[in-house]
């Protein structure tokens, strides 16, 4: 039996998926043309009357879905630092009793932890929430990809002031943004004048740790951008990615191969990696208090609220095979994680 979308009629008999003025839609089972008689048709309608939907306010569901999507996005965060805070721990563990010499076998496990630490890290992008970066920083921002434009750096583009730099992004082109260089400007001032440029286009430019320029892109853009900038007089440039500070893949932990330097250098990266992680997960937290704090102090409708309420028990209440295909269509597509993430509001 299928459901189908249709507007009712005044006294339409056929349970149909029905939405009218001012009033919430009807989840009911589309009935066969053949004619029926006189008591399937009452029944149907009862069961139509009883099958009432959840009625909300337009407004505040999307609010509630805005806040269901950060609190989810937060909580997937959290658990995923949490395995990688638990597996760097081991490896700090089996790195320092390596270097020590204390343990016996410990070099089979360090690999083993290794490799289990760099299938955890290529798992991010679908196990992080989509708000843990490469580097295992959080942020209630989309991740994103940092990246070097192959020959534009901080020094060239000085050499080369006073001078006009267009950008373009986009596999036909796209709008093209241009930037004046100045001799006297510094380089803070050079990063942030290309960073306006770039900004309308989905591209970040600044200065790293070490004063380099680079830039920044959300990870879902990545994909389209990384092959599509072009600037003048050089036309389509190409991108390189910033590895990660933490590869786990490139670490040299085998028997043959393993030295007390590059151990201390990866126990150094494990350590580095774990006070990013640590600071991760208190900001993941604090997104979510604030969340939390949001929905406490936000004025939800009870009017909607109780008839929402009221409307699912009536539905519930009834064990007739048409009030269950209503339910049971009505939560298609509800999983266990926004089933948590709404729990975890109250």
């Amino acid at each position: 039996m299928d459901t189908t979308l249709r507007p009712t009629n005044a006294g339409a008999t056929g349970g149909t998926l029905g939405t009218r003025a001012n009033a919430s839609s009807r989840l009911v089972p589309t009935r066969s043309t053949e004619s029926v008689d006189d008591t399937s048709a009452n029944a149907a309608a009862s069961s139509a009357a009883s099958a009432a939907p959840l009625r909300t306010n337009g407004s505040a569901a999307r609010i509630a879905s805005n806040l269901q999507d950060q609190v989810a996005g937060a909580q997937q965060a959290l658990d995923y630092l949490e395995r990688v805070a638990n597996q760097l721990e081991a490896l700090k563990g089996e790195l320092t009793a390596k270097l020590a010499g204390t343990r016996n076998g410990s070099r089979l496990q360090l690999e083993v932890h290794a490799r289990q630490l760099a299938q955890t890290l290529a798992g991010r992008k679908k196990n992080g929430g989509g708000s843990v970066d490469s580097n295992l920083n959080y942020s209630t921002r989309p991740a994103t990809q940092r990246f070097r434009i192959r020959g534009l750096d901080i020094e060239s583009v000085r050499k080369s002031a006073p001078q006009t730099i267009s950008f373009s992004v986009g596999s036909a082109g796209g709008p093209q943004m241009g930037v004046n260089i100045e001799p006297d400007q510094s380089n803070q001032q050079i990063a942030r004048a290309l960073d306006r440029a770039l900004a309308p286009m989905g591209v970040h430019a600044s200065l790293d740790e070490n004063g380099e320029l680079v830039f920044t892109t959300p990870e879902a853009n990545w994909s389209s951008v990384k092959d599509s900038i072009a600037v003048s007089g050089r036309g389509r440039v190409t991108t390189d990615e910033v590895p990660a500070n933490l590869a786990p893949q490139q670490w040299n932990v085998s028997a043959e191969t393993g030295n007390a330097d590059a151990l201390r250098q990866s126990l150094r990266e494990v350590v580095q990696a774990l006070e990013r992680v640590h600071r991760s997960q208190a900001a993941a937290s604090a997104a979510l208090q604030a969340a939390s704090a949001q929905v406490a102090d936000a004025a939800p409708p009870p009017p909607d609220m109780t008839i929402a309420v009221e409307d699912f028990n009536k539905v519930a209440a009834s064990t007739d095979y048409e009030s269950l295909i209503a339910l049971t269509s009505a939560l298609v597509g509800v999983s266990r994680d926004r089933v948590l993430a709404l729990l975890g509001l109250r």
